[in-house]
């Protein structure tokens, strides 16, 4: 065979079996968009072109089961240290440290002392001590200096910024000339029309619809920079959303005398600090007040919620039945939406898809766990993970480079061919390789042959 027929041998196995040919593949880039307050099946109750065509061409996890307290900034430190609550330290919205008699408020300015995040390092942080860069549009906690570190490029919150203008900035990084591989995008929608309306008000269509297009507006954006196709991208959520009625609320006021105690954080799960040597008093006039609250100590809180082992988490904690409000009293501010519930209740649950080169196509598994993503984010940026309550392998049947352990229903003919053609591939590459080799040790042959005959030959007489 001819050096051109190798070429051409070598050509036909690339356009069969281009993923077979990749030894060394590029490193795999991530963007994490979090759209707050997306429930899982907002998808199946409006139209959603976009989210389902992203559906068809990438992969899609049907419930999250997100941990608990299903609030914004507890999930979204999870979903990027794999932590639970207890364990990262962001237990609330609104917290108490009683070690530093501090105050976390995501409603004042100290959300941004760095004491309250330093409990765990971050996925963008690791990505940075490991070698790369990251950038940040409005994600929770990127605009606060984490263990003396903020991510490589970030905007400071403001919900002002649109959308647009969050998209732009984090493609800019992507193809800047000191690019970044990990990007992270925040929008607030739809959780502050869910808390405003409720999930089953019918103007809910429109705001789910005006999301749907604003993820087109991504796609048709990343598409534009050539990114979409080489990048990983993930859309998920920190929690669902529940609907409330003014027919369902718990007022505190009736059951206990408000001087014994403090509310830190708010419905519907109420940490609650009893005024010292208050604890027993508090407890047992809340803990069968109303049959829609269950009211805990510390050290009972089930151990599932994995919501105990943490100073931040007060000695008296009071949760309501998915609907019910646990208020001070109808003073108090009011949604007709809400979350915060047990995350074992299919409402409080995210929604998840991705799409990219990492990933298969047009395949759904039922569950997973939102400390999964965390590892999931190291693997496919190819660092190492710092210790975390997830498992890449329950999120591994998602991903090209790795077969499910047991084949996902739909999509078992897929699966066979793929790693049919990688055994074939594999097969014919090293095929090329033995007659490349051979061809060169004959072409080197000849031509000493060649060359040691012309030196021996007598010179022509003229």
């Amino acid at each position: 065979m001819t050096l051109n027929g190798y070429c051409r041998f070598l050509t036909i196995c690339t356009l069969i079996f281009p993923k077979t040919l990749c030894f060394l593949p590029k490193q795999q880039r991530v963007l994490l968009l979090s759209f707050d307050g997306f429930r899982w099946d907002y998808i199946y109750k409006f139209p959603t072109p976009s989210f389902h065509d992203i559906i068809k061409n990438g992969v899609h996890v049907e419930q999250i089961t997100n941990v608990f307290i299903t609030k914004t900034y507890p999930n979204h430190y999870t979903m990027v240290t794999g932590l639970y609550a207890e364990s990262h330290g962001i237990i609330a919205n609104e917290m108490y440290d009683p070690v530093l008699n501090e105050t976390f408020s995501m409603n004042h300015m100290t959300i941004y002392n760095s004491k309250f995040w330093e409990d765990a390092y971050p996925v963008w942080i690791t990505n940075q001590m490991q070698g790369h860069r990251s950038g940040a549009a409005m994600w929770p906690g990127t605009d606060v200096q984490i263990h003396g570190a903020f991510p490589t490029y970030y905007m400071h919150y403001n919900e002002s910024v649109s959308f647009e203008d969050r998209v732009a900035k984090l493609i800019e990084w992507f193809i800047s000339e000191e690019s970044i591989n990990l990007g992270l995008l925040y929008w607030e929608q739809p959780d502050e029309k869910g808390h405003l309306w409720g999930p089953n008000n019918p103007r809910m269509k429109a705001v789910i619809a005006e999301i749907d297009e604003l993820l087109d507006y991504l796609v048709q954006e990343l598409k534009k920079a050539k990114l979409w196709d080489t990048l990983n991208v993930i859309i998920t959520s920190d929690h669902g959303m529940a609907q409330s009625s003014a027919d369902r609320i718990i007022e505190l006021d009736q059951y206990v005398d408000k001087d014994l105690y403090t509310m830190i954080d708010h419905s519907p799960d109420v940490a609650i600090l009893p005024v010292e040597g208050q604890l027993d008093a508090v407890f047992s006039a809340l803990v069968k007040a109303h049959p829609h609250m269950t009211v805990y100590k510390k050290e009972d809180i089930p151990y599932r919620l994995h919501y105990r082992h943490s100073s931040r988490i007060q000695p008296i904690l009071a949760v309501a039945d998915e609907g019910w409000e646990i208020l001070q009293n109808r003073s108090d501010h009011f949604e007709l939406g809400n979350h915060g519930y047990d995350n074992i209740l299919p409402d409080m649950h995210p929604i998840f898809l991705a799409h990219g080169p990492a990933f298969r196509k047009n395949v759904s598994k039922q569950t997973m766990e939102s400390t999964d993503l965390y590892p999931l984010l190291c693997y496919l940026l190819g660092i190492e993970p710092l210790p975390n309550n997830g498992s890449l392998e329950h999120v591994k049947d998602l991903l090209v480079s790795a077969a499910p352990k047991e084949p996902l229903d739909r999509h078992q003919e897929e699966s066979y061919a793929y790693y049919s053609g990688i055994v074939l591939g594999s097969i014919l590459v090293l095929g090329f390789l033995v007659m490349f080799v051979k061809h060169l040790t004959r072409s080197q042959v000849s031509a000493m042959w060649i060359q040691n005959t012309e030196i021996a030959q007598p010179l022509l007489q003229s």
